[in-house]
């Protein structure tokens, strides 16, 4: 509720939230080089999170090598920690490009990663247009970096640092 009720930017949050230095606060799940994960605040399901370049571009192929296999590194590592922490019965994994496409942020390229369980939609959407999250993004947001971070310690390499 404290996010609904507060403030927000017209800017851009995939430019804006990374140079806060405020990753908790922000969701901010890892970074690298040239890319980042952080929760949606607005999930579909627990779990949801989004993965972009810290530069803005609309279109994938804007991306740089160098950016292109950031965010898809960074896909790859994600649903490998989602798969261990929340256990998911599947994946919706995709970009909305455009606004024909329904990107909600155009100008700036997102990778969108869904956690799905077998039955995970009830009679809320249906009724009452109303999505009903089973758990708090604090919880999620510190499962996942604990996840994260025993996965990349067994990798011997730790990308939780900005």
């Amino acid at each position: 509720m404290s996010y609904i009720l507060s403030q927000r930017s017209n800017g851009c949050i995939f430019c804006e939230k990374p140079r806060e230095n405020k990753d908790k606060e922000n969701y901010i799940l890892s970074r690298d080089k040239h890319g980042f994960a952080i929760l949606n605040a607005f999930p579909y399901n627990n779990g949801h999170l989004m993965i972009a370049p810290y530069r803005h571009v609309p279109n994938i192929e804007d991306l740089s090598d160098e950016e292109f296999l950031s965010i898809f590194s960074l896909l790859k590592r994600w649903v490998e920690v989602i798969k261990m922490e929340l256990k998911p019965d599947g994946f919706n994994i995709g970009m909305n490009i455009g606004k024909a496409a329904g990107a909600g942020i155009e100008g700036h390229i997102h990778i969108h990663v869904v956690p799905r369980w077998i039955g995970d939609v009830n009679f809320m959407p249906v009724i009452s247009e109303t999505k009903v999250i089973s758990e708090h993004l604090d919880v999620t947001y510190e499962k996942l970096v604990a996840g994260w971070r025993r996965m990349e310690g067994c990798r011997g390499r730790d990308r939780t640092k900005p």
